[in-house]
């Protein structure tokens, strides 16, 4: 087996790259996931060590020095640190001439070929669902012979080998959480909606939704929701459980984990016999009787993608969703006591000055606990980025998706709506949402009632306001 380091390289300073993040970018609040898809493939690995380096505040200079006694380099890479990932293993390689070095990633996954080109460096990369394709790898099976990679070969040629199938049996993957252990600092990881120390992991990969913009379903993860047992979950909980009996939430990270209404009430029953708190990724549709067997066995929190108020726009980016029901929904987990992290995006086609204040309207009547308002960012390999380019909302100086910083740009227009009205609009709408009597009464009645969440909501405020700051200037 070869000696391998799996890597989520420096890039901007506070940029969250790791798998669990639906867009790639510094916060608003200071946040950080766990890097599970490259956890995945270090768990494979024997003897393999993983460095998420910016949740530990590690730069290039505290990294190089790990490749020295190593074979194998294996980056987690997307479209926004790309750029700096290739410098990264510019230097790796300069650090370790010996070094195989290989990437993976939605990013070299739907553009192999020119990652490759990008990086004379760069030895493979691999596309898809990459985790044995990765213990193939460290194995020290020639590139030839290992299906799902792109390399180049001994003449300079870039050689694309066959597909690897994607696993059904998902329950032949390891745990994680034991390279968690392992190798990274649980208290490094915080979102501002989880409580602290939390843990996350995936219980199944795909989505059944379609919807345009979604990053992993189209190139990764598929649509096909591939499962773990409910049995192989609940035993990495009592692992988990016994590792780290400092964290008091866990959050499963699969992109929606009530698309299987069944299974995901039979793993809430379970949990419940654990008396573990627990949340998780959400689509607005859930019926109210599976919502009363969830918040009945520990289900505290669901991040809901609504997206936008405006129905028209829910069907141009195939959501798949009603308004009203999405309304029904977020009043039924009021009623059981679920608390709701709101996700929205402001720029989506069909946008417009119009839609984007009937999305504010629309949040604050429902009034989720906590909101995000992210930008829409055309990955390449979705089919909002093909829509993009073919209809020209898509500046070609605008592919990284973030400003020299890391933080996320707005990078469509329209020709009646331009990127910095879709840009400014994200201050709006948190303004409109958050400065409201009823919202600033509820968070200072949060914080009144425990010292931790005082300290950590001033904390977080600080940091929304310089962020603000941030954006303005980046505006200018």
């Amino acid at each position: 087996m070869m000696r391998t380091l799996f890597l989520q390289a420096p890039s901007f300073e506070g940029f969250d790259g790791g798998a669990g993040a639906r867009y790639q970018n510094r916060r608003e609040i200071k946040s950080f996931w766990y890097p599970t898809w490259l956890a995945q493939p270090a768990a494979l690995v024997e003897g393999s060590k993983l460095i998420d380096a910016p949740p530990h505040r590690l730069a290039l200079a505290d990294v190089l020095p790990k490749v020295k006694d190593r074979d194998l380099v294996v980056l987690h890479t997307s479209t926004p640190s790309f750029a700096s990932d290739v410098k990264t293993v510019r230097a790796l390689k300069a650090a370790n001439p010996s070094l195989k070095i290989g990437m993976i990633g939605a990013k070299v996954a739907v553009d192999a070929a020119g990652s490759l080109a990008a990086c004379e460096e760069l030895d493979f990369v691999a596309r898809n669902e990459f985790d044995f394709t990765i213990k193939e790898v460290a194995e020290g099976r020639e590139f030839g012979s290992v299906t799902g990679i792109s390399y180049r070969n001994a003449d300079g040629r870039i050689v694309h080998n066959a597909e690897r199938a994607i696993l059904h049996n998902m329950d032949d993957l390891p745990f994680v959480s034991p390279v968690y252990k392992r190798d990274l600092q649980i208290e490094n990881y915080f979102i501002g909606y989880l409580r602290h120390p939390y843990l996350s992991f995936y219980t199944g990969r795909g989505c059944k939704s379609r919807c345009t913009f979604c990053l992993w379903p189209q190139t990764v993860g598929g649509h096909n929701y591939r499962t773990r047992s409910v049995g192989h979950v609940i035993e990495e909980i009592k692992y988990a459980r016994q590792a780290f009996p400092q964290v008091k939430e866990i959050f499963f990270d699969d992109d929606t984990l009530t698309d299987d209404l069944p299974r995901v009430e039979a793993l809430a029953r379970e949990l419940g016999k654990l008396g573990v708190t627990w949340a998780c990724n959400a689509k607005g549709n859930v019926p109210r009787k599976t919502l009363e067997v969830l918040a009945s066995n520990g289900c505290r929190l669901f991040v809901v993608g609504y997206e936008t108020g405006n129905q028209q726009i829910l069907h141009n980016i195939k959501k798949g969703m009603l308004v009203d029901v999405a309304k029904k929904f977020t009043k039924d987990c009021h009623e059981l006591g679920i608390k709701i992290h709101g996700t929205f995006i402001l720029g989506l086609p069909g946008e417009s000055k119009e839609t984007i204040q009937e999305t504010i309207r629309f949040a604050t009547e429902i009034n989720p606990h906590t909101i995000q308002i992210s930008l829409a960012a055309p990955y390449p390999g979705t089919f909002l980025y093909k829509q993009a380019k073919e209809n020209g909302w898509f500046d070609t100086n605008n592919a990284d998706l973030v400003d020299d910083n890391g933080i996320q740009i707005a990078p469509l227009h329209y020709p009646h709506l331009s990127h910095s009205e879709i840009f400014s609009s994200v201050e709006e709408f948190y303004r409109a949402f958050y400065f409201r009597a009823p919202k600033i009464a509820a968070i200072v009645s949060e914080m009144v009632r425990s010292p931790q969440m005082m300290k950590r909501r001033l904390r977080e405020g600080v940091e929304f306001f310089q962020f603000l700051r941030e954006r303005r200037e980046a505006a200018l």
